[in-house]
């Protein structure tokens, strides 16, 4: 019965929900790190403010989040920028992705290298855009997309491979 007890089960409970965090918290630090570099440090200004709230909603340490901030301020801080890509998933679903990195052609193609797994190539820029409405708040989709189940379930393996990748902050779909 090796492998069955109850404190085997929980050590892989908590390691996959360690992870998670762990990936989240990765996400939200290098947000911090750019909005506290647009802020020159500033805690108080409106866009860093709200970056750090979502950061403590998810229990997020304080030292943590001191450290994001002060990675922006920093001279030798890299410059991370925003891109966005555009896919088209089974269906014909668009996908937006939102990514914040420090190098454009490494993530591009690991972007490119993630949707091929998956039979999906990049789309050309503004090719899936049309489809979202910009709001503070992300895209919404102007328009929807019916998938039948097959579909749905496969679009959802490809946004959690997608999502999972270090640099992607965001992504969007327009489908049902």
């Amino acid at each position: 019965m090796s492998g069955h007890n109850k404190w085997a089960q929980i050590k892989r409970q908590k390691g996959a929900a360690d992870a998670a965090k762990s990936n989240l918290w990765g996400k939200l630090g290098k947000r911090i790190a750019v909005e506290s570099k647009k802020a020159n440090g500033d805690v108080n200004s409106p866009g860093l403010r709200a970056i750090i709230e979502t950061a403590k909603k998810t229990n997020m340490p304080k030292d943590t989040i001191e450290r994001a901030v002060a990675k922006g301020t920093s001279a030798d801080a890299a410059t991370l920028e925003s891109i966005t890509y555009e896919a088209y998933g089974p269906g014909g679903a668009a996908i937006l992705i939102e990514a914040l990195t420090d190098s454009r052609n490494r993530t591009a193609q690991e972007i490119k290298h993630l949707l091929s797994e998956h039979g999906l190539a990049l789309a050309s820029p503004g090719s899936a855009l049309w489809a979202f409405e910009h709001s503070p708040e992300g895209y919404t989709p102007k328009t929807t997309v019916p998938l039948s189940e097959s579909d749905n379930e496969k679009l959802m393996k490809i946004l959690e491979t997608i999502d999972a990748y270090d640099d992607v902050q965001e992504v969007y779909t327009n489908a049902e």
